[in-house]
């Protein structure tokens, strides 16, 4: 009786290609729109954060500079105002003149040291009249400039054109001035032949939000004629021989040109 084996029959190899790649599962639409939308949302947040961290960092340099250019224009009107001169015997050259208003100004003689903002322009000239405004400057922003001139000289046409920019975007800049007659601070100084006992002022710069807020003392009254000129009464305006002050001494001082 015979027996009949089975025989294995082996698959062909393009038959065990083909039901490899059935059996091998690809990505869907579905798979890839998902994986692209959580890419773009990680790609997103990364961008957000930086974008924050640069704008914070902006928006301190910003802060930083308006602060600093603040303190710069307190300092420089702090040290006019300290060494601020005045005398009766001369008084329509040394007037101290003063409004608040939408474009306040401050103007006044003042005996300058050589480390002050522009003084390597005007030499040995120390008695100078300096003149802090706000006006108009570019991109229609406020800006504090300093105009200063010798005693007893008209400024100059650089001088006028080309101010010391102590501040732009100035956004407040009030003063008030401290009466001793009535003991409380004046918003206007009338008496321009006289110098306050002490002068308050306040500075606002764009992108500072703190108003930063200054007293100066001044220094000194004015001097008397009798003190001035020796020989003459005091309260009395010096004459000599019907000449008149002309030209200035060392520092722009006046002095008396005699009548020939």
């Amino acid at each position: 009786m015979k027996k009949f084996t089975r025989m294995k029959w082996s698959s062909s190899p393009e038959r065990q290609g083909r039901s490899a790649r059935a059996t091998r599962r690809g990505f869907t639409i579905i798979e890839i729109m998902t994986a692209m939308m959580i890419f773009g949302m990680v790609v997103t947040a990364i961008f957000a954060s930086w974008s924050a961290i640069s704008r914070g960092a902006v928006s301190g340099n910003r802060a930083v500079a308006a602060a600093q250019r603040s303190r710069v224009a307190l300092r420089t009107i702090e040290e006019a105002l300290g060494a601020t001169r005045s005398f009766t015997a001369d008084y329509e050259y040394y007037t101290f003149d003063a409004e608040n208003g939408s474009e306040p100004y401050l103007s006044f003689v003042s005996m300058l040291a050589p480390s002050f903002p522009r003084s390597g322009r005007f030499g040995e000239f120390t008695a100078r009249r300096v003149t802090f405004a706000v006006e108009q400057g570019p991109n229609n922003q406020k800006r504090l400039v300093l105009r200063q001139t010798p005693v007893l000289m008209d400024m100059d046409e650089d001088e006028q054109n080309s101010p010391v920019v102590l501040a732009n975007d100035v956004k407040k800049f009030e003063m008030a001035f401290w009466d001793k007659q009535k003991a409380d601070w004046l918003d206007e100084w009338t008496q321009t032949n006289q110098l306050p006992q002490m002068v308050k002022f306040s500075l606002q710069l764009g992108g500072d939000q703190n108003e930063l807020t200054r007293i100066v003392a001044l220094p000194s009254v004015a001097v008397q004629s009798g003190w001035q000129i020796p020989g003459s009464i005091l309260g009395a305006r010096p004459q000599f021989g019907g000449g008149s002050f002309q030209g200035g001494g060392r520092g722009g001082i006046p002095f008396p040109q005699p009548t020939r």
